[in-house]
């Protein structure tokens, strides 16, 4: 039988930097493990955890954004913890990082959009999918933008989810996006883990 890696006493410390899927579905893989004892700790610049599924996913896939639930019970595990508003590079360096943990996750996915070079991308009025999905789950890096909705006509380039979510969304009728839908419960283990209320 191998040995186990950590103990009670001194578990193996990991660091997830990025609190989004892939962040969370690593932690669950590491706390799934029989053969390892370990605590772990996510960084993320954001206040509030789960990434793309709180940011990303249209406002009316309920469904789809069920899946924090799963991220909760994650979060809520003793052995983890949430620090947000933690920008990696500028409040954490990786030289720092390496001082309290034994293994560092990034889980950070991409930052910025591809342009497509084509004529008029740089137009006013043009925006990558990106900054108006931001803008309508609210996230806080696109919350100051206006975007003129009175227009008859809007063109969508691409045919992919985001796509499909944009132009849905576009033509949802306003009320019944301001529809209020039932906030996720925050973890009981908030206070101790310094974790914004989501």
């Amino acid at each position: 039988m191998t040995q186990p890696l950590g103990t009670e006493a001194r578990p193996v410390r990991i660091a997830i930097i990025g609190a989004g899927p892939a962040g969370f579905y690593a932690a669950e893989s590491l706390l799934k493990r029989k053969d390892l004892v370990c605590s772990i700790d996510f960084f993320n610049r954001l206040p509030t955890p789960f990434g793309l599924v709180r940011d990303g996913v249209a406002p009316d896939h309920q469904s789809i954004k069920a899946v924090t639930r799963v991220y909760e019970k994650i979060v809520g595990n003793p052995q983890v913890r949430y620090f947000g508003n933690v920008t990696f590079g500028k409040d954490l360096l990786h030289e720092d990082m390496k001082t309290y943990y034994d293994q560092i996750v990034y889980a950070v996915g991409a930052q910025s959009d591809r342009r497509m070079d084509i004529p008029g991308e740089d137009l006013a009025g043009s925006y990558p999918a990106t900054v108006f999905v931001g803008w309508y789950n609210g996230h806080p890096d696109y919350r100051d933008l206006h975007f003129d909705l009175s227009v008859e006509r809007v063109v969508v380039v691409g045919n992919g989810n985001v796509a499909m979510d944009v132009a849905r969304i576009l033509v949802t009728d306003p009320d019944e996006l301001a529809k209020p839908i039932s906030p996720t419960t925050p973890s009981p283990h908030c206070a101790r883990a310094r974790c914004a209320k989501w």
